[in-house]
């Protein structure tokens, strides 16, 4: 099946637009552009290096490494080559990276720095494929295995551009383009193979959804082997023509939107609300006369967005009041918070707590969430810049279906939908049955065809008593709580609901500053157990149906952690981690009457 591919549309770029600006990277304080005709170039220069080194039709390679150009080049270039590359978090420990590699049967991994070739280096006993490790700019090791990238480069020299060419013209849409290997929630994690079609299809529909044009910009900076930021990097981009800004560093994220003022930004709920916790504190310093305006204009902001979420825009006294907030409040907030030309807000990846939407909106600045997941390419649905309701996550996005089943599953059908699982054909029997894809979320639909998640389907607890529970919605609740950093809720075949807590660390160090605390076990500390006892009792267990409310909790003396296997790369709970480390905590929750 013929059709225009990503690298198709590259090669379009360089045609229509050459000098204008692929992607930017910072370079001695300034942020220098690379053009799409030089773009182009590299890609190609890289295909012909990877043709070299033998990759072939149909082969894999992987990547492993922060977002830098390289990486983009690299999986743009194995695409182009025919082939598919397979994305490593960089959080991964070596047996990850041998898990990945060896599952792909990667020919060729590309690696940032010495830190992560280690990991390659660890495990390459194990994977009898991998024949060459590619290293981006600035690394060098002395290793047989290892070529720096200009070394990579030049073995390209040698394949004419007419071998290019011919791979090129030799995509098919239903042909892998990408794996996209899942967080691992409930498991080993599953190679989720999506064509150039599902890709191509998802980011030329992205266009009209969110109105994209060249004047747009992003900054990349979210981990490029989930699915969302390889969309948002990589695919949407180069359909819509407008530039990327790689991100220095994961540290310098909120100082290089500052400098850039990206019109998209794309976060998962837990980057949302570290910035609305470092917000909200901030304007709590705010005093007399300063805090009655922000408040103010707090409310207008407010008024103004349920409008534009409706389609509509403020007239009359409203405008006018509007017109006074942006330019004594919301003209100088939201540049400091790197939003002063966003227009795109995204957050998906994860249920949200609507007090998040809720309370950006005071400040002018609307998020639009989004679900999807890596089997269905991203995106299945999504809030619109004229038909947003908080609290949900969308209607359909178009040319995608969904219906509801008896158990509640939301059943997903489109263009969109994945391969399969590599390697794994009972898997991808259970996920894609009766021509549906069975998404394992759980999910109810409004008369206006809204999509609202209640949790996923593997998650729900069934009490001793025989009630379903759904934790997700509950965690939300107990995370509204400045206070808390992570919910984790428990239950299964007990009398009640219980939680685990882990303690927000700003949040924390004010609220022990304010009563004169140590900071040291604060988690112990009668004050901090008994706030949260409070917020749990008038404002988490009245809005919950009298099977699901919080009848105890623990606070834990530390937060959950990638690094302890708690969370996974995208931020999500392994719950299964997290009743194993904490089982004696668990325990006490019930060990008492």
């Amino acid at each position: 099946m013929m059709m225009a591919t990503t690298l198709h549309r590259l090669h379009d770029n360089a045609r229509r637009r050459p000098d204008d600006a692929a992607y930017f990277v910072k370079a001695e304080g300034a942020w220098r552009p690379t053009s799409w005709a030089d773009h182009l170039a590299e890609v190609r220069r890289a295909a012909r290096a990877l043709v070299a080194l033998g990759l072939e039709p149909g082969q894999a390679v992987g990547i492993l490494g922060f977002n830098r150009p390289e990486w983009v080049v690299f999986d743009l270039a194995g695409m182009l080559a025919g082939g598919a590359a397979a994305g490593i978090y960089t959080t991964s420990s070596p047996e990850d990276v041998e898990y990945v590699l060896g599952h792909c049967a990667a020919r060729i991994a590309l690696v940032e720095n010495d830190e992560q070739w280690e990991k390659v280096r660890h495990a390459r006993a194990g994977l009898p494929w991998l024949r060459h490790v590619v290293l981006m700019r600035g690394t060098q090791v002395g290793d047989p295995m290892a070529l720096d990238w200009e070394s990579f480069l030049a073995r390209g020299e040698g394949v004419p551009e007419a071998e290019i060419d011919a791979r090129l013209a030799a995509l098919r849409g239903d042909q892998l383009a990408t794996l996209i290997y899942t967080s691992g929630t409930m498991g080993p994690p599953k190679g989720v193979m999506l064509s150039h079609a599902n890709l191509s299809w998802t980011a030329e529909g992205a266009l009209g959804v969110g109105r994209l044009t060249p004047r747009d910009s992003t900054l990349s900076y979210l981990p490029l082997s989930h699915v969302a930021e390889q969309l948002f990097t990589l695919h949407v981009p180069i359909w819509g023509g407008y530039p990327v800004y790689f991100a220095e560093s994961v540290t310098r994220v909120a100082d290089n939107l500052k400098e850039i003022q990206p019109t998209i930004v794309f976060g998962v709920p837990r980057v949302w609300e570290r910035f609305h916790e470092a917000v909200r504190a901030k304007l709590g310093e705010a005093k007399g006369v300063k805090a009655k305006i922000l408040a103010w204009a707090q409310g207008v902001g407010r008024r103004v967005v349920a409008l534009r979420n409706l389609g509509q825009e403020p007239t009359g006294a409203l405008a006018l009041q509007y017109r006074l907030a942006s330019r004594l409040v919301f003209s100088k907030v939201k540049p400091l918070l790197g939003l002063g030309r966003a227009r795109l807000c995204f957050c998906g990846g994860a249920p949200v707590s609507r007090e998040i939407p809720e309370f950006f909106s005071g400040l002018d600045v609307v998020i639009y969430e989004i679900y999807g997941q890596s089997e269905s390419c991203g995106p299945t649905t999504f809030n619109r810049l004229d038909a947003n309701r908080f609290g949900t996550v969308g209607p359909v996005w178009p040319g995608v279906e969904i219906r509801i089943a008896e158990d509640g599953e939301v059943l997903v059908r489109g263009p969109n939908v994945f391969l399969g699982y590599l390697d794994d054909p009972q898997a991808t029997a259970e996920a894609l049955a009766d021509g549906w894809l069975h998404s394992g979320d759980l999910g109810q639909l409004d008369d206006q065809g809204y999509l609202t998640l209640i949790g996923r389907k593997k998650e729900i607890l069934i009490t001793s008593g025989g009630k379903n529970v759904a934790p997700a919605n509950i965690e939300l609740a107990l995370k509204r709580l400045e206070l808390v950093a992570d919910a984790v809720v428990v239950g299964d075949s007990r009398r009640y609901i219980a939680s685990l807590l882990t303690l927000e660390p700003q949040a924390a160090a004010r609220f022990a500053e304010r009563n004169g605390l140590e900071a040291q076990a604060l988690h112990e500390h009668p004050l901090m157990v008994a706030e949260i006892e409070r917020w749990i009792a008038v404002e988490v267990n009245p809005r919950l149906a009298r099977v699901e409310q919080v009848r105890r909790f623990r606070i834990l003396p530390r937060g959950l952690t990638i690094e302890d296997g708690e969370l996974t790369p995208t931020l999500k709970i392994k719950r299964r981690v997290v009743y194993e480390r904490f089982a004696s905590e668990i325990e006490s929750l019930y060990a008492e009457p």
